[in-house]
């Protein structure tokens, strides 16, 4: 056991000095308090900026009556050609043309001419003031007021409760799939990334013949573990203080910009700002209630739970992947087989999301290949106790037994030098006594 606190200790702090470590650790919540600063800049900054349309209607029946909050009409008298030449040259953003029907002006024929292909915001919110006007004009041919309109206008607003548990208590899909998805992707990222790092980092004392000097002090599998451990002491370390900084930047952008002025200093945007703040705290009232809900203490528990076992349980097998090849490049026929069950989880994200007290969900999160991040999903839904427990139990088991596997392989294969390696011979190593 001390042999192996010693090689992680040498393992964590090897790698807890390299520059490319503390550049991560420190730019990464930068970019992600940077960004988060752009977008709410962004958002309030340009709330006065609407692009312009010119509109040659040559019906008249849409003169004056296209409204739209994000775009700016203005009706023009000039031929089509010359303005084409202008709108392809940026004076403006874009022309619509309306070429009237013999029939019926409410089925004109409309272009809309611009620089470059036009996003899809834009020729949205061009349609939708357009089919306002038809709809207008229908309603009103068939004798239908608006405010009659308007009364028909029904929302209805379900209450989701949960039976789950001693109590009864409030339940939303949407807050329960984002706190589930995000944690599940943490995971995702948190084994592919940290786990390939084991296997570089075998490969590594392998192609350079460290390795034989340190398994004649320490047996190979104190070695692998004592590697295994100490990686994701790092990737815990580099987690919790991405967490922090994340946190505090975010906060810091958040209340810099709330207090910065830049909001334009016009009606328009002033009443878009009311409106903006009175919707936020609907949402962040909503957001809050739930949240209440929600059981944070077993949420953070079982993350780091399936964080760290969910890491164990692959870094094993990547271990045993580096130990087996002599260069990366031989690692490829290797690591389909370990991506796969990874890939296909975050491919059952939607499944999963959709019935997560369904079959598929399940399976998915009892079984350790999947349970890592299927389990993170399910557990804002309110997965039952005895479902939880079987499936950690299952996790530990499973990683002890790719330790076992990975273990067996990593003792021959960690001291082979040219070899060509393939499965057959990994399994005539897994299968061989010693």
């Amino acid at each position: 056991m001390n042999k192996i606190l010693l090689i992680l200790q040498r393992e964590y702090v090897s790698r807890v000095k390299k520059k490319s470590f503390l550049l991560t650790t420190f730019l990464t919540p930068l970019l992600i308090g940077g960004l988060y600063a752009l977008a709410i800049y962004l958002a309030v900054a340009d709330t006065d900026e609407r692009k312009v349309v010119k509109v040659i209607d040559e019906s008249g029946f849409f003169t004056g009556k296209l409204q739209d909050d994000d775009l700016v009409f203005e009706y023009v008298n000039q031929p089509l050609d010359s303005l084409q030449k202008q709108v392809s040259k940026g004076a403006f953003d874009a022309l619509l043309y309306i070429e009237p029907a013999a029939d019926s002006t409410t089925n004109a024929t409309f272009k809309l001419y611009t620089e470059t292909t036009p996003g899809l915001e834009l020729m949205s919110n061009v349609e939708h003031a357009l089919e306002k006007v038809i709809k207008e004009e229908k309603l009103q041919a068939l004798g239908i007021s608006q405010a009659v309109l308007d009364s028909l206008q029904t929302e209805v607003d379900v209450q989701a409760v949960s039976l789950s548990g001693e109590k009864e208590k409030s339940a939303n899909a949407a807050i329960s799939m984002a706190v589930g998805s995000f944690s599940g992707m943490l995971i995702y990222m948190f084994m592919i990334v940290y786990g390939a790092q084991v296997m570089r980092g075998v490969m590594q004392e392998k192609t350079s013949k460290i390795v034989e000097i340190l398994v004649s002090s320490v047996r190979p599998f104190q070695l692998m573990m004592g590697k295994i451990l100490g990686v994701a002491a790092v990737g815990l370390t580099q987690f919790i203080m991405w967490l922090v900084l994340s946190g505090v930047l975010i906060s810091l952008a958040t209340a810099f910009l709330g207090l910065g002025g830049h909001l334009p200093q016009v009606p328009e945007a002033t009443q878009a700002a009311t409106q903006m703040t009175a919707q936020q705290n609907e949402i962040m009232a909503t957001v809050q209630e739930v949240i209440n809900n929600l059981n944070i203490p077993l949420l953070i528990g079982m993350f780091f739970f399936y964080f760290l076992t969910g890491y164990l349980f692959y870094a094993a097998l990547f271990a045993m992947i580096g130990s087996a090849v002599d260069s990366e490049a031989d690692t490829q026929q290797f690591m389909l087989p370990i991506m796969l069950p990874i890939i296909a989880s975050m491919m059952f994200f939607s499944a999963v999301i959709r019935d997560p007290s369904g079959p598929i969900a399940f399976w998915l999160s009892i079984i350790p290949f999947s349970a890592p991040i299927i389990m993170m999903v399910r557990l804002p839904f309110d997965v039952p106790t005895w479902q939880l427990i079987l499936s950690m139990a299952l996790m530990i088991l499973g990683f002890i037994g790719t330790t076992w596997i990975a273990g067996r392989v990593y003792r021959i294969g960690i001291l082979m030098h040219g070899a060509k390696v393939n499965y057959k011979v990994l399994f005539k190593w897994l299968t061989m006594k010693y």
